[in-house]
């Protein structure tokens, strides 16, 4: 009978993930409750309810480099142009890169993303209620990806049960059914989770994602410039259209100055 254990262990770990994900999912649904006034994304706001802090990073280098107040090499490296910035965030962009001018991207992002003006970004759109409190506890996102991993544990429990020597008490096709059930309440919670709160988002509360749905269908509201940053806010660097940017954000290679 140590198929039994098995199934209590299937059953433990289905139980604990599918609770966990529809805790978060109350907790959502009672951000969504809160009434929040009507708010008009800034750009900066787009990247961090997209992406989190190092979304708003990389939004205002490409800006910045867009500008030509910035060169983006595709050896990886970062020369400022023009030291004034324009706001707190490029500031802290221009103060990562430090006094001689030049500096690897990689550690600019790292710096930008965790820089005072970003936290205060983060402040204010929770506030609004429009971002997920950092320390919140689990979200949707994270509780759908915790069940989906039960599912596959109670699969490879009930298979492993399954494998076992013959139970005579117990036919094998019973052991499979008893299985079942638990597999069943992970599948019914990923179901509900699809239907309900989907798409899932680290960053932004249920408001948030409302909002970030009506720029992603005008983003062209603005001017054409302001559409192209608007969808690397959204979508991040794979909306760069430019080969040599892109590659100087992918470039993980030995550091060369250009």
């Amino acid at each position: 009978m140590f198929w039994v254990l098995l199934l209590l262990l299937a059953w433990a770990v289905a139980g604990l993930a599918c609770t966990r994900l529809c805790l978060a999912a109350v907790r959502a649904a009672d951000a969504e409750a809160e009434p929040c006034g009507k708010h008009d994304l800034t750009l900066y706001e787009a990247a961090f309810l997209s992406g989190g802090p190092a979304r708003v990073a990389d939004l205002t280098l490409v800006s910045m480099a867009r500008q030509r107040r910035l060169l983006l090499a595709h050896t990886g490296w970062a020369t400022v142009v023009d030291p004034r910035g324009r706001d707190d965030i490029e500031r802290s962009v221009i103060g990562a890169i430090g006094p001689e001018g030049q500096s690897p991207i990689a550690p600019v992002r790292a710096a930008a993303a965790s820089a005072d003006a970003v936290h205060g970004l983060a402040d204010r759109l929770v506030s609004a209620g429009l971002a997920v409190p950092a320390g919140a506890g689990i979200t949707v996102g994270s509780g759908v990806r915790q069940v989906r991993i039960a599912s596959l544990a109670v699969l490879a429990l009930g298979v492993a049960a399954l494998l076992m020597p013959a139970q005579e008490s117990v036919p094998g096709h019973l052991v499979a059914l008893w299985f079942a059930l638990p597999q069943i309440l992970c599948l019914s919670c990923l179901v509900l989770a699809r239907i309900e709160a989907h798409p899932y988002s680290r960053w932004a509360s249920p408001a948030g994602q409302r909002l970030l749905g009506t720029l992603a269908r005008h983003p062209d509201d603005t001017g054409d410039d302001r559409a192209y940053l608007t969808s690397v806010a959204v979508r991040g660097i794979r909306a760069v259209g430019e080969p040599d940017l892109r590659a100087a954000f992918a470039h993980r290679g030995p550091h060369r100055r250009f």
